[in-house]
């Protein structure tokens, strides 16, 4: 990629890209400039054919520690200042979460508040034995608002997310892990090791099923169990159609490796 980035680092091998956030002065807090860094490359990485997976981290002690509190405060001036910083950042999330590869979290430190909600965004979560997550936007007399009231209900269920949002308080790795916040936990030299396993593992399965089954999983969310069935189904038989179906079946009867082509 030729675009040049202010506070993102970016390393592609093996067709899985690491993107770093880059701010640890800061601790990786989140301004509109991160966020819509963020856009673009993750937006370029969705057309990018050499990249098949995406591991997202944080420098320093901190994936991301929060929103930048000074932009926040500044927000603050008028409703709509806030709600324009919420509606921007939110959206960009919801970019993340339906990108056509998959997207892994290595959550390095730090995961509060905006943090936590990137980390929620993306579609799995690995997190190092150093990893704090918390939404403590009510301490501030806030509420999260680049989606955490929606998604970590969804994932942990109801009475956990809210007693998050009341308490304001962080979980550590494991706890995390023990409600279906974090996938996994490892010690912090193996953090990216175990991220980019997975993502090599998914780099192997076919580029376009990878892609209808996340649609199919994250639009599916939020439909009744008939209507997501439906558009499982409907997703089932579009992949079915493609050049990399045959491949696939192919390779398994032949007792061979696919050679998956995305198309």
């Amino acid at each position: 990629m030729s675009a040049s980035y202010e506070f993102l680092l970016l390393d592609v091998a093996d067709r899985v890209a690491t993107v770093t956030i880059n701010r640890p002065d800061k601790l990786n807090a989140l301004n509109a400039a991160v966020i819509a860094e963020l856009d673009r490359m993750f937006t370029a990485l969705a057309a990018d054919t050499g990249v098949g997976a995406i591991i997202l981290t944080g420098a320093g002690r901190a994936f991301v520690a929060g929103a930048d509190i000074v932009e926040v405060a500044a927000g603050a001036a008028s409703p709509a200042g806030l709600e324009a910083i919420a509606a921007f950042g939110s959206a960009v999330f919801t970019r993340i979460e339906r990108l056509n590869k998959p997207v892994i979290a290595a959550v390095n430190g730090f995961a509060l508040g905006g943090g936590c909600e990137l980390a929620l965004a993306c579609h799995v979560r690995i997190a190092s034995t150093q990893a704090k997550f918390g939404l403590p936007e009510t301490k501030l007399g806030l509420i999260p608002g680049y989606g955490g009231t929606q998604r970590l209900p969804r994932l942990v269920g109801q009475g956990r997310a809210l007693e998050l949002i009341f308490t304001g308080d962080m979980v550590d790795a494991q706890r995390a892990v023990a409600i279906g916040l974090a996938n996994s936990v490892v010690e912090p030299p193996l953090l990216l090791e175990a991220a980019r396993a997975l993502a090599l593992a998914a780099c192997k399965n076919g580029p376009l099923a990878l892609a209808h089954a996340i649609t199919a999983v994250t639009q599916g969310a939020d439909l009744s169990m008939d209507a997501a069935l439906a558009l499982e189904a409907q997703h089932f038989g579009a992949v079915g159609r493609t050049a990399d179906v045959r491949e696939g079946t192919t390779a398994f009867l032949e007792k061979r490796a696919a050679t998956f082509r995305g198309d």
